[in-house]
């Protein structure tokens, strides 16, 4: 058997981290070699010389092993490596990349409909609706991407050259990519379903124990098979990426791998946007009964509303003059809400309730770190409202547990303040930067899940541990641990990742530039 697309998926971005590592190492990145920068995923690959019918060729022969678009015999016996530039072979490598991911993708994808969903003795055990809400339209993401994957094949096929594949990704984008909206909008409550299931019935997770244990899975387990969609769509998004670095700039080729990257992030995002709705709704609706109003009450729940943070700190007792220890207890505890656009100040109360005391706008916050205090007010911070519940300005000294607790307070609290490393309100010329060796699940709203290779500026760090970043191919930003990265070091390396980062989101930054400008007007 050939690379399930897991193996396919993890073997690329190690390879990844590797090269960059390579690169990090050496004074001049152009030094490394054309196949030492090409990042494959290896899946096995076989060119064929017919061409009508259009068929799923890359998944016939299953004892391949080419890495590289140049291993491929056709095309070291064609003598065309003698004559292409070398940045036109680390191009020609990207789009077939993408290719070759997407058979093994369409290679999983049909393991978990043939092997899982259509198995007789998981239909017995499944209710009607128990297995929709499982498996929910993958039989259309599998339809979906089976088409795409013959148009990408029909391209290959047509000259061993590849003239471009970006124009391909644009048009199934557009026309049949809203299945895995759908598909992904679907995974939390997928994610609940599989865990009842695993609890209530023995007989669905022993066949599903089975049926992991079969060679085809690779020792893979069924969830990583139901995550495939979610996956897919957003490391095709890397994958155009990926090409859009490598085109020649003004280039129609490169017009249409950004239309294909802008259509693609539309999509990402709706699928994200799917997956937090519902679990956003529901929080609300939690905390909304858990608050009981001293004083006037805030409408919590609101289509437009959600939690950024929340957590215990400690305010310090009387006016703010008196920083002294004369008194018995210099702290008592306070307990946060923080959504999107609302403060909530509460204290915690019997029966896992919080009486809320005090409210304000988020965009009215300000917050003031303390410097050399000494140890009884080490991480405390000044909070100012603005304009609180009352129409005044309040102002409240909090101490966080740990200094990183206090920074991510306080980026959570005013976000467009200056970090250590970076102004927001300036262009990122050269900050510290890292890559991501280590995968990590976010654990609290305002933390970030990485992927294996993902690249980020560090905006800030703390004393114990954590790295405030921003992912440089969505510019996301949030909290990690630091021990699951390694900085890159070579200025030349993290110039050239912010280069590209640009280049790629530059359509984005024009279209907001005339937003901005109409604003105005």
């Amino acid at each position: 058997l050939g690379l399930l697309y897991q193996e396919y998926r993890d073997k690329s971005t190690r390879e990844e981290i590797e090269t960059r590592r390579l690169q990090d190492s050496q004074t001049d990145p152009e030094e490394s070699s054309p196949s030492e920068e090409t990042s494959s995923e290896a899946e096995p690959s076989s060119a064929t010389e017919s061409k009508a019918p259009p068929q799923i060729s890359l998944l016939r022969n299953s004892n391949s092993r080419f890495n590289l678009w140049q291993d491929l015999p056709e095309i070291r016996s064609s003598g065309v490596l003698s004559i292409l530039q070398p940045d036109e072979i680390k191009l020609q490598e990207a789009m077939f990349e993408l290719v070759t991911s997407e058979a093994s993708y369409y290679k999983s994808l049909n393991l978990l409909v043939s092997h899982f969903m259509e198995n007789e003795r998981l239909k017995k055990i499944l209710h009607q609706s128990e297995a929709h809400i499982l498996f929910s339209n993958v039989l259309d993401v599998m339809a979906v991407s089976e088409r795409f994957l013959m148009d990408l094949e029909q391209r290959v096929e047509e000259n061993i050259v590849i003239s471009d594949v970006c124009d391909i990704v644009y048009q199934h984008t557009v026309n049949h990519f809203s299945v895995y909206i759908t598909y992904v909008s679907n995974q939390t409550y997928q994610e609940r379903a599989y865990k009842q299931l695993l609890q209530d019935k023995p007989a669905f997770r022993e066949v599903i124990s089975q049926l992991e244990l079969d060679p085809k899975c690779k020792g893979l387990s069924f969830s990583s098979f139901l995550i495939l969609p979610f996956q897919r769509i957003t490391r095709l998004k890397l994958l155009v990426q990926n090409i859009l670095k490598k085109v020649e700039e003004k280039s129609d080729r490169e017009s249409t791998a950004l239309d294909a990257h802008k259509e693609l992030e539309t999509v990402v995002k709706a699928c994200n946007e799917g997956v937090r709705k519902m679990s956003r709704t529901e929080q609300m609706i939690s905390i909304q009964k858990k608050l009981e109003f001293k004083i006037k009450s805030v409408p919590i729940i609101s289509h437009s509303r959600w939690l950024l943070k929340q957590g215990e700190l400690q305010q310090m007792n009387g006016p703010k003059t008196s920083r002294t220890l004369r008194t018995k207890k210099l702290f008592r505890e306070i307990y946060l809400f923080l959504f999107n656009d609302l403060l909530v100040l509460c204290r915690q109360i019997p029966g896992d309730k919080y009486q809320v005391f005090d409210s304000a706008p988020r965009g009215l916050l300000r917050v003031e770190e303390l410097e050399d205090q000494g140890q009884s007010l080490a991480n405390v911070f000044i909070l100012r409202l603005l304009e609180n519940a009352d129409d005044r300005e309040a102002s409240y000294m909090l101490k966080a547990s740990s200094q990183s607790e206090m920074k991510r307070w306080m980026i959570s609290l005013a976000p467009n303040r200056r970090t250590k490393f970076v102004s927001f309100t300036s262009r990122l010329v050269d900050c510290p930067q890292m890559q991501c060796v280590h995968p990590y699940v976010a654990q609290q709203p305002d933390e970030l899940s990485l992927e294996l290779a993902d690249v980020l500026n560090i905006l800030d760090k703390t004393d114990d541990g954590w790295i405030f970043g921003e992912r440089l191919h969505d510019q996301e930003r949030g909290w990690f641990p630091s021990s699951i990265g390694e900085e890159i070091l070579n200025p030349k390396i993290r110039a050239q990742n912010l280069k590209e980062c640009f280049r790629v989101h530059k359509s984005d930054d024009s279209q907001r530039r005339k937003l901005g400008s109409r604003n105005r007007q």
